[in-house]
């Protein structure tokens, strides 16, 4: 990569995390009002995780 291309690429991701703002800091207020829900969380990862498991035991 030239070192132009670097820097174009840098100055769009330092305009993208500046057009994202408003809504991160939105999105980060409402987490931290919001209540813990672990099942949400652990239930998806643990399906992940037996399906490969599943996925090794057929090899």
């Amino acid at each position: 990569m030239s070192s132009m291309e670097m820097v174009i690429l840098g100055a769009m991701t330092i305009l993208l995390l500046f057009w994202l703002q408003p809504g991160l800091k939105a999105a980060l207020t409402r987490s931290k009002q919001a209540q813990a829900d672990w099942q949400g969380v652990l239930l998806p990862i643990g399906l992940v995780v037996m399906f490969v498991i599943f996925l090794i035991a057929m090899v």
